[in-house]
Parts: structure tokens; sequence; C-alpha cells
């Protein structure tokens, strides 16, 4: 039997930050999610096609942007103790070449639910200043 990794729940505030990392997103990143998660789709590697369909050009794969916010969440939480965890898209992250697309990530608690000792967790996931993914949300199991 292993030691619990999961937060205390005792511990816990509404408005709490409990997580923030701003993690850089690459022409390179983009080649090697695809590759693991088999999306080749060409807005995420042809400025030419992204352009013609309409947007600013290579943008993220929205699921890589969606598990940077997990990411941070389930470091905090701990393995296995994201019980749940929802997003919406509301805009893409352009990713240049050369250089970088830099996503912050800042998670605060946002309820807490002392009969199934849960925390949701509420994300708030940017890129240059703006929104990617509306109503960011995780549920954490606590101790």
């Amino acid at each position: 039997m292993t030691e619990s990794t999961s937060p205390s729940f005792a511990g816990l505030e509404v408005g709490q930050v409990v997580a923030e990392r701003e993690v850089a997103l690459t022409r390179d990143a983009l080649v090697r999610y695809a590759g693991a998660s088999g999306d080749f789709n060409p807005i995420h590697y042809n400025d030419v096609f992204a352009v013609e369909v309409g947007l600013p050009g290579v943008i993220a794969h929205g699921m890589l942007t969606m598990g940077v916010g997990a990411s941070v969440v389930e470091e905090w939480a701990g393995a296995g103790n994201v019980a749940d965890y929802q997003v919406r898209f509301t805009r893409p992250v352009p990713v240049p070449n050369p250089g970088e697309a830099v996503v912050s990530v800042r998670a605060v608690i946002g309820a807490l639910d002392e009969e199934r000792r849960t925390a949701r967790v509420d994300l708030t996931v940017e890129h240059d200043g703006a929104k990617v993914l509306g109503k960011a949300q995780a549920v954490v199991d606590c101790e």
C-alpha cells in the first residue's frame, strides 16, 4: 500500500491559488504531440493550409492545450486524484515559427464539497492575455 498523495481537504479554502505554471509550446512540441495522438491535421503544421481555412497560422492541438491545464491540476492533486475535468475551447493558440507560444495556467479552488470531500478547481488558461479555454474545471478527490 502506498501513502496517499491527495490534497488535505481541511487545508483548502475557496479562492486559494493551488498551482500556477507557464508552458512554452513550439512547433517541435506540436510534431511530437501529433505523433503521439495521431492527429495530423495540417492546421497543426502547415501555415499555408491554416491561413487558407481562416486561422492566423499553425495552431496548437486543442487537446494538447487541454492537457496542459490538466497536467497542472494533476501535479498539484497527485496521480489519480482528478475525478473529473472539463473545458470549452474558446480560442486557438497560434504557434509561431520560429518561436514559441506561452500558455499560462492558474488553478484556484472554486468550491468545496464537504460531504464528498472534493474540491472544484477553476482554471484560467491564457495565451497572450486571452483565455483559450473557457469553463475549465476539475474535480479533485481530497483526504
